[in-house]
């Protein structure tokens, strides 16, 4: 699909009841994250959580034969970090990641927490993700470019001191989880495809205290920053609307 998906009123109902239900998940999640619980365990409540609500399913489990809900990320772990045995620890950052697919149509979004008392660059590493993304979603409406919001993630990023994952990107999303545009969180202003209303993207902040480096581990799916430093994830599913957007979740 090389044009922006338009989505019918009937498809919009669907996608807000699962941005609900992932919105709900993702607040469970920051509850749940805690010294002493173990990222299966997170996973474990994510899954059990969004199949209790009828013919919701985990978005993530099973593509490209992706075995979890959740990916949890920790520390120098970029994104799709496989949930195990891992114990979170006081200081510890964790990004849960999340997808709920209803009606056939994907939601996706994450939110990165502390684990107990975090450092003082941990803490301005989650404020300054966190306000990439929220700059972002306080520009964007019908017409706008995806390099206009490319450039104002860099630029609240890299003002702040930090780097953006550069290989990683944002993405429309609907009937794939993945699809056109592809929404990168550096670029110049006025470039790129350009947004009609009734569309719907994924917008997600990768940022890192480091360089922007990366290198895949050993289970093949998890993403860390090549040189160690912290990393953090924010991402809010969007619906454009002719005269902004409506976080769905």
């Amino acid at each position: 699909m090389s044009s922006c998906q338009i989505f019918t009123p009937s498809e919009i109902k669907s996608i807000r009841h699962a941005g609900k239900i992932l919105g709900e998940c993702l607040e469970l999640m920051g509850k749940l994250v805690a010294p002493g619980i173990t990222t299966k365990e997170l996973d474990r409540a994510a899954e059990e959580f969004i199949r209790k609500h009828d013919g919701a399913t985990p978005a993530f489990m099973g593509y490209h034969g992706y075995p979890a809900t959740l990916c949890t990320s920790v520390n120098e772990q970029c994104v799709h970090g496989l949930p195990g045995d891992y114990v979170l620890k006081e200081g510890d950052i964790v990004s849960t990641d999340c997808g709920v697919l209803y009606d056939n149509l994907f939601t996706d979004a994450c939110r990165t927490y502390g684990v107990g008392k975090i450092s003082k660059d941990a803490e301005r590493l989650l404020t300054v993700s966190s306000q990439a993304l929220a700059d972002a979603v306080a520009m964007i409406k019908a017409g706008v470019k995806v390099g206009d919001i490319s450039a104002t993630v860099q630029g609240t990023v890299e003002g702040a001191g930090f780097s953006i994952v550069s290989a990683l990107t944002g993405h429309g999303l609907g009937k794939t989880l993945h699809q056109f545009p592809d929404v990168p969180n550096y670029g110049e202003k006025g470039t790129g495809p350009k947004l009609p209303a009734n569309t719907i993207i994924a917008v997600e902040p990768i940022v890192c205290i480091g360089g922007d480096g990366i290198k895949e581990a050993d289970d093949n799916w998890t993403i860390n920053t090549k040189d160690g430093s912290l990393s953090a994830h924010f991402e809010h599913t969007l619906l454009i609307l002719e005269d902004g957007v409506e976080v769905i979740a």
